[in-house]
């Protein structure tokens, strides 16, 4: 596990610059760094020892060092690999996962990405055909991002490498912009800043003469197969979630599990503990505020297993901790369950340097409440000639009813089925509607967004996917938009921030195939939620895990930014810097700072202009350096 960082030119690389790339990445790697410079590349790494401590340095080079190579992630069938390539001649000099990579590249080409189990962001630099080959993991584990000007190509694992380069403008990309605040985060290819993109989970890239070209290698196929026995299905199940957790294991380095209490992480410490001698050390994050609060599951399934439990409350202090959250992101990102995020992390960091996670559970095998609720209306289709009055209809009784009061939803149940399902459940997904980002926007910024139309994202995931049913569709969905653009940044950000790894079995491509062609009712059947995952693990776990209403993983924001969070809100957005940018009407925020305050729910609108303003001063505005600097000299202030 590492951070990395490389350029590409027909002429001389910038060396120096790959050097300042991988300081800025310090965090995902302190045991060490790497470099290799030739004529026409440079790559670098700042390396997490996990596997092969002692020896598994990078580069990697193939037996005449034509071939390097840098990995971020883990591949959890290297020591497979390794037995393959061995038999078909090739040597190794070390005994880690990172040297498999220029063997396969000699071997299959840019096909060995087939062979890979793991989650990985790849560079391999052909040195004789001047060819670089970039790869990032199928389902998106492991971020990459990459520039090119039509002679040079720079990439980095993180954007902010690649804003060590003084010459890259600091513009923001408004399309970027605008999905932002429909998704609450920036979805891939985009990345924030203008000429600079994130690569698609599942997706190669080849620079080679100063051209690029972007290749798809795997897309999750949800055609369906038949199951005729369920108890076998379970059995099947529990095996390829046994296996899936056992490879990910495997470590040098001490290793434990994030425990929410909640179905999916229980049932992954409940594989690690059936496959372990010794206690499984577990980290928990609670709140005051008890519908937020899930400790009591974590430690029921914690004293079930005996397992080594730790806990965490976080308090509205935890406003702290927003400029550091800002520098890791590199990017506006408004789910706020970053904030526990990012303390079980740093809580679990001062014992062990691996967790496992309970991260796709609910994709794959169908846990979110929202499934429920599409089930329940995807046999309703409205001649097109109502939708529009049904839409108004709606619209007025949300606007005139208390939130979450009986004519409220009404309201927003009749605004969602006034549209076709793919559109429908992006409405659901929306964070602000077409509606209200452009009466937020400013004329300027209105006119360069006219016509774009940020619900076409899941237009194409819809229209893409091969589900033989639409809540089948909707999941699909789910794992090619929500899973790699939300939680498994999240994931990636808040855990390598404090230098830790963090592996997901769930996430195995194994499992998620097998899983992918399960008949829509073996996932949610009337109103329950992960029927045959809860079926096939009811042994493992309390009753009580099983069968109790799924919570999330979320934060009291409302209540937060009407008390303690309440005078930031209004200064960061309300005060002369961010009125100056001229993206925003003024009247139109401090009518949403103003509503909330009265009662209306508008907190993920106004952190998702809180994230993206702190943003803006952290990495636009001249403040990266001082920001930097603030935030390293008060990293151990944290308090929760």
């Amino acid at each position: 596990m590492c951070g990395i960082a490389g350029s590409v030119s027909a002429g001389a690389p910038d060396a120096g610059l790959v050097h300042r790339m991988c300081e800025a990445l310090i965090h995902r790697g302190p045991d060490g760094d790497g470099f290799h410079t030739d004529e026409h590349a440079a790559l670098g790494m700042r390396r997490l020892a996990i596997i092969d401590v002692a020896g598994g340095d990078q580069p990697v080079y193939n037996e005449d060092r034509t071939v390097a190579a840098v990995l971020n992630g883990e591949l959890y069938n290297f020591a497979t690999l390794r037995d393959s390539l061995r038999r078909r001649g090739h040597r190794f000099t070390s005994e880690g996962d990172t040297e498999c990579l220029v063997h396969l590249y000699e071997e299959y080409g840019d096909r060995l990405v087939d062979r890979l189990r793991g989650m990985f962001a790849f560079a391999i630099w052909d040195a004789r055909k001047r060819r670089l080959l970039l790869a990032r993991d199928r389902v998106g584990k492991k971020p990459l991002y990459w520039r090119s000007d039509g002679t040079s190509l720079v990439f980095g694992s993180e954007l902010k490498a690649l804003m060590q380069d003084p010459s890259m403008p600091r513009e923001i990309d408004p399309v970027a912009l605008h999905h932002y605040l429909t998704y609450q985060y920036v979805p891939a290819p985009w990345s924030i800043l203008r000429d600079v993109h994130k690569l698609p989970p599942g997706h190669l890239l080849v620079w080679q003469k100063g051209r690029h070209a972007l290749h798809r290698y795997w897309r999750l196929d949800c055609t369906p197969r038949p199951v005729t026995d369920e108890r076998e299905a379970a059995e099947e199940l529990r095996d390829k979630l046994l296996d899936a957790t056992r490879v990910r294991m495997v470590s040098e380095r001490p290793l434990g599990a994030f425990l929410s209490g909640g179905l999916d992480s229980s049932a992954v410490v409940a594989a690690m503990a059936r496959q372990t001698s010794g206690r499984v050390k577990t980290f928990s994050i609670g709140f005051d505020e008890h519908q937020f609060d899930e400790r009591r599951y974590a430690r029921k399934l914690a004293e079930w297993y005996g397992t080594d439990h730790h806990e965490l409350v976080v308090r509205p202090s935890a406003i702290d901790v927003l400029p550091t959250l800002a520098w890791h992101f590199d990017e506006p990102f408004a789910d706020s369950s970053a904030i526990p995020s990012f303390y079980v992390a740093k809580m679990s960091r001062e014992r062990v340097t691996v967790v496992l996670n309970g991260d796709g559970g609910d994709e794959i095998f169908g846990g979110y409440r929202r499934y429920v609720a599409m089930a329940r209306t995807r046999r309703i289709s409205l001649p097109p000639a109502m939708r529009p009055r049904l839409e108004r209809l709606g619209s007025l009784l949300t606007s005139r009813g208390a939130p979450q009061s009986p004519p409220w939803k009404v309201g927003r149940v009749l605004e969602l089925l006034s549209h076709p399902l793919p559109r429908r459940y992006a409405r659901m997904m929306s964070y602000f509607s077409p509606e209200q980002k452009f009466a937020l926007y400013s004329d300027a910024l209105r006119e360069q967004l006219d016509g774009i139309d940020s619900y076409e994202i899941m237009d194409a995931s819809f229209a893409a996917s091969r589900a033989g049913s639409q809540i089948g569709a909707i999941m699909d969905v789910d794992v090619n938009t929500y899973l790699p653009g939300d939680l498994l940044v999240k994931s990636d950000i808040t855990t390598m921030a404090n230098s830790i790894e963090a592996r997901s079995p769930f996430l195995d491509h194994h499992l998620m195939e097998w899983a992918a062609g399960l008949p829509t009712d073996l996932k949610i059947r009337s109103r329950t939620t992960k029927y045959l995952l809860k079926r096939a693990v009811a042994d493992w776990l309390p009753p009580e895990l099983i069968n109790r209403p799924k919570m999330g993983f979320g934060v009291p924001l409302a209540a937060w930014l009407r008390t303690e969070l309440r005078d930031l809100s209004s200064d960061l957005l309300t005060d002369h810097t961010a009125r100056s940018r001229g993206l925003f009407r003024p009247t139109a925020v401090a009518r949403l700072l103003r509503e909330h305050d009265e009662g209306t729910d508008h907190s993920p609108r106004i952190w998702a202009l809180i994230q993206f303003e702190l943003w803006h001063r952290t990495f636009v505005d001249g403040a990266h350096t001082r920001a930097s600097t603030a935030i390293a000299a008060g990293a151990d202030n944290w308090r929760a």
